[in-house]
């Protein structure tokens, strides 16, 4: 099958942001956890804290160049692929854009060097400072882009003069009616992956005989932080979900593999979607289930996707196979975190420690929030083809008029670059965990490696 242009600036745009949303996803919770283990430090005096410290904050590190870098080479998308999104809603975007650097990406770039070199260079209540701060920065930095993203499917506060959008109420703008729950959403994804994370990695060092109290330590508050916050993303998750049925309700229809409006509809556990018959095959489903989730009644009308479809065969809701898949992928990792994090602090609860299976899962689990968090993405932009603001412009209407062999040529630079860093970064965390000092040491009151500096005497 032959690429055009547009589809090929559509895969392009979305191996970048694929690629860069991996890694805020790791640092704006990290930034938090890493915070607790700081003051629990400085409540205990304990070293198993700054141990698990010295470990994360290393991986927090990593992982925040790798952001910072690929948003830089997504940003410039912008001009070379999509002129016609910044020619039209720049006024709103722009500042939106700009709020972010000016409030965040600042408040980061200056404590971050005192975070990561600073513990034996600066009064320890300047080193927690710095580390809250830039925990800070990095949710503030979250909350201006999923301002403008969640905007972009609800759009308000704005008028159209000669085709460009013009702000007429920025707190509208602002607290535009999907951006409580985005937020909220991908603040709590972010808090899953992360915990996943910390487990992982604690659960692997665990298994090759690291057994320091740092070790444990960090995997306790990994798995808590995994059993509190999946149950609370379900219910975030469901009322995002009634939110996206009154504002996007051909993304439901898409999600739910629903191609007629009925009442009742089913929970389709499986199917395979067909939009040429516009139909499902090998349906699997709970009669009334879809109504029960999305309207909280069993007789609930849930909308279908033939409803936009216009009188000339325009088709006007996403493509409905990749939307519908993606869901059940994020929906199924949700259910697996939920089951696998309440069976390893029940474990923790009874016997003080998780068995040898179960860390083997929680190893497998490590990066389990990547896919719940890309597949979650994928449903929330797909599903809002073929609008790029939504009721504003189109993903046709902003796309630019560079031939489809010069985005084919720098989309494979981009795949094959990603692929290496990926591998490279997976490499380095891999790394970091198989080292003996992966935090400070041996558990007595050896030196203590700091983060790219030398070994410092322990206090």
């Amino acid at each position: 099958m032959e690429l055009d242009a547009l589809i090929l600036a559509r895969i392009q745009f979305g191996a970048n942001i694929s690629f860069h949303i991996l890694f805020p996803t790791i640092t704006i919770a990290l930034g938090w956890v890493l915070l607790f283990f700081k003051l629990a430090y400085a409540r205990t005096g304990d070293m198993k804290w700054m141990d698990a410290y010295f470990l994360f904050v290393k991986i927090f590190a990593l992982s925040f160049a790798m952001g910072v870098v690929s948003g830089i080479t997504m940003s410039f998308q912008f001009g070379t692929n999509w002129p016609g999104f910044m020619e039209t809603v720049g006024n709103i975007a722009g500042p939106l854009l700009a709020y972010e650097v000016l409030t965040a990406f600042f408040l980061e770039a200056v404590f971050i060097g005192i975070m990561l070199f600073g513990f034996r260079r600066v009064k320890p209540w300047v080193h927690t400072l710095a580390t809250g701060l830039v925990a800070f920065g990095t949710t503030v930095s979250a909350f201006w882009i999923l301002v403008l993203n969640s905007w972009m499917h609800t759009p308000v506060g704005f008028e159209m003069i000669d085709g460009v959008a013009h702000a007429t109420d920025w707190q509208a703008i602002i607290f535009n009616p999907s951006m409580p729950y985005r937020l909220m959403h991908m603040l709590l994804a972010s808090g899953l992956t992360t915990a996943f994370l910390i487990a992982g990695v604690s659960a692997f060092r665990w298994l090759i005989g690291r057994r320091e109290g740092s070790v444990m330590a960090a995997l306790k508050t990994g798995v808590t932080i995994a059993a509190v916050l999946i149950p609370v993303q379900i219910l975030v998750g469901d009322l995002h979900g009634l939110n996206t049925l009154e504002h996007q309700p051909a993304k439901v229809a898409a999600m739910e593999g629903n191609w007629e409006t009925q009442a009742g509809a089913p929970l389709l556990l499986f199917a395979m979607p067909d939009e040429e018959t516009r139909s499902n095959r090998f349906e699997v489903g709970i009669p009334n289930g879809a109504s029960l989730i999305l309207t909280h009644e069993l007789d609930g009308v849930v909308p279908g996707l033939d409803d936009y479809v216009l009188e000339d065969g325009t088709v006007k809701h996403p493509p409905v196979a990749p939307v519908f898949y993606a869901f059940r992928i994020m929906v199924g990792v949700g259910m697996l975190m939920l089951i696998v994090s309440w069976t390893a602090a029940w474990m923790l609860w009874r016997r003080g420690e998780t068995p040898a299976w179960l860390n083997r899962a929680l190893v497998g689990m490590t990066f389990s929030g990547w896919v719940a968090t890309l597949a979650g993405w994928y449903v929330t932009e797909i599903g809002r083809q073929p609008w790029l603001v939504t009721g504003v412009m189109t993903t046709a209407e902003a796309a630019s008029d560079v031939a489809a062999p010069v985005i084919a040529g720098s989309l494979t630079l981009y795949l094959a670059v990603y692929a290496v860093l990926i591998a490279a970064y997976m490499g380095a965390i891999l790394r970091l965990a198989q080292k003996a000092d992966g935090g400070r040491g041996d558990g007595e009151r050896s030196p203590v490696a700091l983060p790219g500096g030398a070994p410092q005497p322990a206090e």
